[in-house]
């Protein structure tokens, strides 16, 4: 709906400890049924956001609310357990005593025996697990139990599930594997999410919304697709997938004049003409093409599979990465052809102009 009120709002949020703000004047909102992540490297605060939300930690400044009402302020904190939430730990958190089933029902302890064999059941079912409800944690592997855990948060059906670094206990292949499968779960139920992780790829993968966090700030709130394509500064473009800057000179708030020839944006940037700015290009900004007049060096080639990632030295020395099918097997220091096809012009002002 267009004007749908946010699940999850912050305004203004600062955080800290001690004398030291960790956090500092962060606002974003989720939607319902929406599943958002905060992003970035460590220390940069996304964590103790998230205990701020979940109310293990105060704010010094600044508002969140859950469906509009205030949960926490510097003279209000709501308690975790009055803000019908589920947590999803990166250690799973699960009790070792207990079986499978025990473990999902554990939060429904003024249910009914029956109602509660019922809800871990159904929890069981939707995350795959139902054959497994009489097993106990240690007989499970770290991607099953970290099923279990999301089945947790989610049988008391709370508003908002927070997952804090959920996959990062798990090896690369079970964690992009699991990640796909929670968005699934998560989506299936409209259940509004929060998450926070250092690893993009795991952000890309769950969220409809990411928001880059540097030094407790809030740098870029978008889409996956518009945080890779279309970063608002130099830092989320470096932070954000692979990528080499090259040089240029502004000829029109369109066209940039580079080594690599003139490129046309896809936007109109405020800057004067012969500017000198800094062109951000991606590896599947760079196609092969043996009929460019254009050459580049091979410096160094990793095979992915379906693909081949080159590292590339233009005739000025510039390095830039691309992106090939893998067939095109290019040895190292071999000159191979290349051409631009940047859709998305990425470009800041150098920072030496």
């Amino acid at each position: 709906m267009a004007n749908e009120e946010p699940l999850l709002q912050l305004d203004g949020v600062h955080c800290g400890y001690d004398a030291e703000t960790v956090v500092k004047d962060l606002s974003f909102h989720v939607n319902p049924g929406d599943i958002a992540c905060l992003l970035g490297p460590s220390g940069c605060g996304k964590t103790t956001t998230l205990r701020a939300v979940a109310g293990f930690e105060p704010v010094l400044a600044g508002t969140i609310s859950l469906a509009g009402e205030p949960v926490s302020r510097p003279n209000r904190l709501v308690p975790p357990e009055k803000r019908s939430l589920g947590m999803v730990f990166q250690d799973y958190a699960l009790f070792p005593h207990l079986s499978i089933a025990d473990n999902v029902s554990f939060g429904l302890r003024q249910a009914s025996g029956r109602q509660r064999a019922a809800v871990a059941a159904k929890m069981l079912e939707l995350v795959g697990l139902e054959s497994y409800a009489r097993r106990y944690p240690h007989e499970l592997s770290g991607g099953q139990q970290q099923r279990v855990a999301l089945a947790r948060a989610m049988a008391p059906e709370p508003r908002l599930i927070l997952m804090d670094e959920p996959f990062s206990n798990l090896d690369v292949d079970l964690r992009r594997r699991l990640s796909q499968d929670v968005r699934d779960i998560l989506k299936s139920l409209g259940t509004t999410a929060l998450m926070v992780t250092h690893d993009q790829e795991e952000a890309f993968a769950v969220a409809d919304r990411v928001g880059v966090m540097k030094d407790g700030g809030l740098q870029q709130w978008d889409t996956p697709y518009n945080i890779y394509h279309e970063p608002l500064n130099r830092f989320v473009a470096n932070f954000i997938g692979l990528g080499h800057f090259i040089r240029g000179k502004a000829l029109s708030p369109e066209l940039v004049d580079t080594e690599m020839g003139i490129i046309q944006g896809n936007r109109a940037y405020q800057w004067p003409a012969d500017s000198p700015v800094d062109i951000l290009l991606r590896p599947d900004d760079i196609l092969p093409d043996p009929e460019s007049p254009l050459q580049a060096k091979v410096l160094h080639k990793t095979f992915t599979g379906a693909y081949m990632l080159f590292q590339l030295q233009l005739p000025t020395g510039s390095i830039v990465e691309a992106l090939f099918p893998s067939h095109n097997d290019y040895a190292v220091g071999e000159m191979v052809g290349i051409r631009l096809e940047a859709d998305h012009l990425v470009a800041f002002p150098s920072p030496t102009a």
